[in-house]
């Protein structure tokens, strides 16, 4: 069965960017560098995206390019006896968790993305609580907030649908683009306003003071969920690579493309948060509830312009959410495409159908089900924490270990240099494989115990 590849280095490098490019970049990086001693924080991020994330992602790299399978078929292909390719199966289970509840997500964004269309964000009398209100009676309404998920993943299911190059590849290479352009538009007009000055300094000054161990830790956490790591959806991209491509060149490129747009973001965000004198908040409040009333000041001055910036703000929004759950929902398909030898349509239906459950049943969890609890979480919290905090974790300690000591050193090696036709790559593969066997490993039983203490 023909699985499909990305046409070229460039389309690649778009769809993993996309991948690792989310929600998260967008609200919970500016809170962090801020809350975490600024630039020194941006240092410490630096220092762990190279020499544990880099490792990692090209663990899963080694793994998905050199086998061209999903995550259970990779491993039951180098490791047929024991246990490796039903550990492998989770990492198929883990992103259409996430996707379920990230769809519900979605959703809100396609709702706010309405609201700036029809320029609900102009009304300079709405404080702030009154956005707020206005974001907890969506929420915690019944059948809106399902209907719009319904949305959010029928988009998903549409896009892989269509396969690796019709869909994904077509998509990402458009999508990833804009994406980046609408987060620079956004930034600069943010930092023209009057007390955005104040915003730059809260991304950028560093306080050492603030770098304690639980700051270092929680740099090193950001880095490693930033690039989507553990889910499987690089090791199912990669598996899409042409066989000539430069896994680490890849790599980079793509912890590039995402530190950067996480910083982009920061100053896209907080000089205009800071403009509207407001102190910054985490999670979709900052989304969903700040961000709105900021629009609404702006207008005091210029409607027709708060206007325009909220409309790119949501379809930022919108596209972020899209090209981070198009790869989760990617995952499972191959799997099933792989495996189980489904079409891709019949792949695609089934999981849209078990992810839409799941995400209906989160998505009431903020009204009809809110008293329903597990371990004195909602269903969506739980379902966050357990994907964010263990089975992330895991995955990435599984591809760590399988890459660094199930696989063949003779394999790794020719994966990472390419028969040893890449000279820089041959020349740093001590390092890399040093640090794919022993330091990322550590560093990621580091973060799960840590995750299981706080």
């Amino acid at each position: 069965m023909d699985r499909g590849n990305f046409g070229n280095r460039f389309t690649a490098i778009m769809a993993m960017a996309g991948s690792a490019i989310g929600l998260g970049n967008i609200w919970r990086f500016p809170y962090m560098v801020g809350q975490n001693g600024g630039a020194a924080f941006i240092i410490v991020y630096l220092f762990f995206a190279l020499f544990i994330c880099i490792p990692i992602f090209l663990s899963e790299s080694v793994i998905g390019k050199r086998s061209q399978l999903s995550t259970f078929g990779a491993m039951e292909k180098y490791a047929p006896k024991g246990q490796w390719k039903w550990l492998g199966l989770l990492t198929v289970f883990t992103p259409l968790i996430i996707i379920s509840y990230y769809s519900v997500v979605g959703g809100w964004s396609i709702e706010y993305l309405l609201k700036s269309l029809s320029f609900s964000f102009t009304d300079p009398q709405l404080s702030r609580d009154g956005h707020s209100a206005i974001f907890l009676d969506f929420v915690s309404s019944t059948w809106k907030p399902i209907l719009l998920h319904t949305a959010f993943m029928g988009i998903n299911a549409i896009i892989v649908m269509a396969g690796v190059k019709k869909g994904i590849e077509k998509f990402t290479k458009i999508s990833t683009p804009i994406l980046f352009l609408l987060v620079v538009l956004i930034m600069c007009y943010s930092l023209t306003l009057p007390g955005a000055k104040a915003g730059v300094i809260y991304m950028l000054k560093p306080d050492f003071s603030k770098l304690t161990g639980s700051a270092m830790l929680s740099a090193m956490g950001q880095a490693f969920f930033s690039l989507s790591l553990g889910v499987g959806c690089i090791l199912t991209y990669a598996s899409y690579l042409k066989k000539e491509e430069s896994l680490l060149h890849i790599s980079v490129l793509t912890s590039v493309f995402d530190l950067s747009f996480a910083l982009i973001a920061g100053f896209a965000i907080m000089p205009a948060v800071f403009a509207a004198g407001i102190e910054p908040g985490a999670g979709p409040g900052l989304i969903f509830e700040t961000l709105p009333f900021i629009f609404s000041t702006m207008g005091l001055s210029a409607p027709w312009l708060s206007n325009i910036v909220a409309i790119l703000f949501f379809v930022t929004i919108l596209f972020a959410a899209l090209t981070s759950s198009v790869s989760m929902l990617e995952t499972g398909v191959a799997y099933l495409v792989d495996e189980k030898k489904m079409s891709r349509p019949a792949a695609v239906g089934l999981l849209f159908a078990g992810c839409w459950t799941l995400g209906v049943f989160c998505s009431l969890s903020f009204s009809s089900l809110a008293d329903f609890k597990i371990l004195g979480n909602s269903l969506f919290d739980f379902c966050d924490k357990l994907t964010s905090n263990f089975l992330m974790s895991f995955g990435s300690l599984l591809f760590a270990l399988f890459a660094g000591w199930k696989m063949k050193r003779s394999d790794v090696y020719d994966e990472l240099t390419n028969g040893g036709t890449l000279r820089g790559s041959v020349k740093m593969f001590g390092v890399l494989y040093f640090l794919i066997r022993y330091i990322a490993p550590l560093a990621i039983i580091l973060i799960f115990a840590t995750n299981l203490i706080l």
